[in-house]
């Protein structure tokens, strides 16, 4: 790799082929005119404090630019589309290779995805089941799709492909078996007259209203319930109610619900009805999605269905003795079979065993799916390209980055450069190269501090990197709390936790760690939150978690907050705004009188691209303003509302600090490491460790009353070591205000910090779901058995 002397970067000129990407003027975002040159065939770490602008230069930059020629180089269409988007904010870049990101994402937002889907490998397994399968005697041949749910030829024809159906239970229906029908036992029919209208052709079919529900025949309740059937029955006039006899048609329960969700247009009725709904298993494909032909199919005596649900550690165990056998009259099952246990077997090293291939992309996390991605790429033998990775190891247990950095390194033997933005310092550690941006965030941020050799990033003082990495940062200390009471929990089965038992501390903060799929996710953010001992112990109980604020650009951080009222009702006050007759409403971006018409207030459009994924561009109007030019005349301060919108926290924090209610939330969110972010940036831009944050922010600017129970799942995730020593002395101080904290946490600086530790274990998926060890963190540091013990002991050693 090109050796360069520490602190080079900005403004060296290089030679044309000494293998160097050079950037010229990067201004993208709250980059600085950055010029910087960055070696390839390397493993070069972007690294800065949360909002420095190091995604910036490498996904708003260089990614973006490598993206946008190669667009240009293949269609003359998407070239005019890509306009609309636009180019990244730089005045040069040359030696940049074709690129791949591979970002921080949530699985994609449908049931039809999945683990086998993202990874490619159910079509390797649709293949050998359609080729090599064992048939049932006389059964038709069947093609590779008649085993995905996702076609019509494979489709379960009851759930269409989906393995769940919905549907109705008495429990839902009739909440309540000892009302009667007459005071609301089923309580999924209409209320006012169309309610008093079943009770009366119920009446006329002689079945007793008066009477408890449980007293009522099974077959009478069943056909109340559940019945197709819609008779006509005469009603006679009832006194205070109808004048005139006249033919009622009778709905069942389930019908009623059922045609609500089909055809009503309201959505308050739609949401009622749901609450009669409940997903249940196919009960024709049991789960699967797939026909009866394609699960009578069978290969080494399991069905297809049967092999999706196995963890992939199992299928490796399955398949290998078919992939290692010399039986030249099963080719095509020994050649099949070798080709998945070498890619499951890329997954089991990035320690993802645990995982299935049916697995629904909806419950993985963005780190789980990375990684996913990360092996499909290492399987492709793609070669001369960058790799841009946006923090592999979040999420990552430290005993499962291991092996992530072996992988990487494989990509990087493969003849490919990989440009990762990261925040763990031991892959920064494994850094050919580091590229630090900083010193601080935002507008305190997009300069570049240091471009060389990771051992020369010691001498830049102003590296807020440097002093974590080098041992120079001040280390966050306190007391360990006693707990003042237990929490018992006692027989919990859930996922793969099997009969557990554990004591959760009150009035500390608590760590639950342990590898990847071990099970500290439903402990805390499935069992703790739902458990009733646990809603009683407490006056209050708030789960924060990294789903996102809101899926469109309409939704970002002030409305979130709720900050934006009081910013509204500034703008109301103003003169010139009340001389208008401008009320509160005419500065909400989603109020018709005030917003711009184009967007609908959005300040984007969508942007449709044929053949490529769907994205958004500046409305052409307000160029993203989100109001009508009437609205954007009135000024508070020299500054239109849209104006305000764009200042970030840290700015709007000077702009409005005499306004009480904007500056508690203001500082709030500034207590949480999230200065740098703009107030009215849309929620699809924000991680999800930024979105957790929000969300603890504005819980924070919340008066706090009682005792209050705070679960969080991995909030340092995506924090830069300063920002999470920013974050952890907030946990620390709602835990001294009197409250009970428990984090899901791989950062080995929050779990140094708690006052005690649940160590789940000792693997992931079936090989976890038991506690490992419990006690104070320097007590687990010294636990046998435990993947977390030496990784908590050497960071406890460190100065």
């Amino acid at each position: 790799m090109p050796s360069r002397p520490a602190g080079y970067g900005a403004g060296v000129t290089t030679d044309a082929t000494d293998h160097f990407v050079r950037v010229r003027g990067a201004s993208e975002h709250n980059l600085r005119s950055v010029d910087v040159d960055i070696p390839r065939d390397a493993m070069v770490a972007f690294t800065g404090v949360s909002g420095s602008g190091k995604s910036s230069l490498a996904f708003g930059t260089l990614y973006a630019e490598a993206q946008r020629r190669y667009f240009e180089s293949v269609a003359p269409y998407a070239r005019r589309l890509l306009q609309q988007v636009g180019a990244p904010h730089v005045q040069e870049i040359t030696g940049l290779p074709p690129a791949v990101a591979l970002q921080q994402r949530r699985g994609a937002a449908t049931s039809r995805s999945s683990v086998g889907t993202i990874t490619t490998l159910s079509n390797l397994l649709r293949i050998l089941y359609s080729r090599a399968g064992d048939y049932p005697r006389g059964a038709e041949h069947l093609a590779a799709e008649a085993f995905s749910p996702n076609t019509v030829a494979g489709a379960c024809p009851r759930c269409h492909g989906l393995g769940v159906v919905h549907d109705v239970t008495e429990e839902l229906l009739v909440p309540d078996p000892s009302l009667s029908i007459r005071d609301g036992a089923i309580a999924a029919w209409p209320g006012a007259w169309q309610g008093a209208n079943l009770r009366s052709i119920v009446t006329g079919l002689g079945i007793d209203i008066d009477r408890p529900w449980r007293k009522l025949r099974k077959k009478d309740r069943d056909w109340l319930l559940f019945t197709d059937e819609q008779p006509s029955v005469l009603i006679q006039p009832e006194r205070d109610r109808i004048d005139y006899g006249y033919y009622g048609k009778f709905w069942s329960a389930r019908k009623h619900v059922m045609h609500v969700l089909a055809d009503s247009k309201s959505e308050r009725m739609r949401e009622r009805a749901l609450r009669f709904v409940e997903d249940a298993p196919c009960p024709e494909c049991h789960g699967s999605g797939l026909r009866p032909e394609a699960l009578a199919v069978r290969f080494a005596g399991h069905s297809i269905a049967e092999v999706n649900e196995l963890p992939f550690t199992e299928v490796v165990e399955l398949l290998r003795p078919v992939a290692e056998s010399p039986d030249e009259d099963n080719e095509v099952a020994v050649r099949i079979c070798a080709d998945l246990v070498a890619r499951v077997g890329v997954l089991l090293d990035l320690g993802l065993g645990y995982l299935s291939l049916g697995r629904s992309s909806t419950t993985l996390s963005p780190g789980e799916t990375q990684r996913l991605r990360i092996a499909t790429q290492l399987r492709s033998g793609l070669f001369g390209v960058v790799y841009v990775l946006d923090e592999p190891s979040a999420g990552l247990h430290p005993a499962d980055a291991a092996p992530l950095l072996d992988v990487l390194d494989r990509l990087k033997a493969s003849g490919n450069s990989l440009f990762v933005v990261e925040h763990d310092l031991d892959v920064v550690r494994r850094a050919d190269w580091v590229v630090d941006i900083g010193p601080g965030a935002g507008e305190a941020g997009g300069r570049v501090l240091y471009s060389g050799p990771v051992a020369g990033l010691e001498d830049v003082a102003e590296s807020a990197t440097s002093a974590h990495l080098f041992g120079r940062a001040e280390r966050l200390e306190h007391e360990v709390r006693t707990p003042q009471g237990w929490l018992g929990l006692r027989g919990v089965s859930r996922h793969n936790l099997q009969d557990l038992a554990v004591d959760v501390p009150l009035c500390v903060l608590t760590a639950a760690t342990g590898v990847s799929g071990s099970g500290k996710s439903t402990l805390v953010s499935q069992v703790l939150a739902e458990d009733p001992v646990a809603a009683e112990s407490f006056d209050r109980l708030v789960l924060v978690d990294q789903r996102p604020i809101g899926r469109t650009p309409r939704s970002n951080l002030a409305t979130y907050t709720g900050l934006f009222d009081s910013v509204r009702k500034l703008y109301a006050a103003t003169d010139e705004a009340q001389s208008r007759g401008y009320g509160v409403g005419r500065f909400s971006f989603n109020v018709a009188e005030g917003r711009c018409e184009t967007c609908q207030g959005e300040g984007f459009v969508a942007v449709e691209l044929l053949f490529l994924p769907g994205t958004y561009a500046p409305c052409p109007t307000c160029q993203g303003a989100r109001y009508n030019a009437e609205t954007l005349e009135i000024t508070y301060r020299g500054r239109n509302i849209a104006e305000v919108l764009d200042l970030s926290v840290d700015d709007a924090a000077d702009f409005l600090a005499d306004v009480p209610a904007a500056a508690r939330s203001l500082q709030t969110l500034r207590d949480v490491g999230l200065g740098y972010l703009g107030l009215g940036q849309p929620a699809t831009e924000l991680s999800g460790g930024e979105a957790q944050r929000i969300k603890l922010a504005t819980e924070l600017q919340r008066a706090r009353r009682g005792h209050t129970l705070y679960l969080l799942d991995e909030p340092t995730s995506g924090l830069h070591p300063a920002d999470t020593a920013l974050l952890l002395r907030q946990l620390h101080r709602l835990v001294d205000a009197g409250n009970t904290v428990v984090l899901v946490e791989h950062d080995l600086d929050a779990i140094a910090t708690a006052d005690w530790v649940i160590d789940l274990g000792p693997g992931g998926g079936d090989a976890g779901g038991q506690v490992v060890a419990t006690g104070t963190p320097a007590e687990v540091a010294r636990a046998e058995g435990s993947a977390t013990a030496p990784y908590l002991a050497r960071r406890l050693r460190r100065p």
